[in-house]
C-alpha cells in the first residue's frame, strides 16, 4: 500500500475535480499515439491512424481517450487500493491486449503533460506536479503488476 499525505490526497482530488475527461482523455491518447507511433499498434482496430490530423480527428481515439481518463476516477476514489481496483484491467492489458507494460508510464507522462498545459502554473504548481506524479505512478505500477 502505498502511503499519501494530506496534501497529496487534496492536490490530487483538487486536480482530478477540474479535469474535464472528454477535454483531456482524447489529448493524453492523441498525444501518446502521435509522439509515441509504435503505441499505435495496440490500436489496430481503431482506423486511420497514419497521420496526426487523422489521429486527432479519429472518433473512436476520442472514446478511448475518454475511457481511459474517466478510470482514473475509479483510482482516486480508491487511492488506498489503486492495485486492487486495477486488477482486472491490469489482467486484461496483459493477458488478452498484451499492452507493453512501459506504455502506461509513458501515457501517464502525456497526461501530465496535458493538465500542465490546461492548467498551467497557478493551479498545477510544483506541489500538485509532485502529487499527481506521484499518483500516475502508482497507477501505471498497478496496472503493470500482472506483468510481474
Amino acid at each position: 500500500m502505498v502511503a499519501w499525505t494530506d496534501a497529496e490526497r487534496d492536490a490530487v482530488s483538487t486536480l482530478w475535480d477540474q479535469i474535464d475527461v472528454g477535454e483531456l482523455g482524447p489529448q493524453a491518447l492523441s498525444r501518446l499515439l502521435i509522439v509515441y507511433p509504435w503505441t499505435q499498434r495496440h490500436f489496430g482496430t481503431f482506423g486511420d491512424l497514419s497521420t496526426n490530423a487523422a489521429i486527432l480527428g479519429n472518433p473512436r481515439v476520442a472514446q478511448h481517450g475518454k475511457t481511459v481518463m474517466a478510470g482514473l476516477g475509479s483510482a482516486v476514489m480508491n487511492m488506498d487500493d489503486i492495485k486492487k481496483t486495477y486488477a482486472p484491467l491490469s489482467m486484461m492489458h496483459s493477458e488478452k491486449l498484451h499492452v507493453d507494460p512501459d506504455n502506461f508510464r509513458t501515457l501517464g507522462e502525456c497526461i501530465s503533460i496535458c493538465v500542465a498545459a490546461k492548467f498551467g502554473p497557478s493551479v498545477f504548481t510544483p506541489g500538485f506536479q509532485e502529487a499527481w506524479s506521484k499518483f500516475l505512478a502508482v497507477v501505471a505500477s498497478a496496472l503493470a503488476r500482472q506483468y510481474y
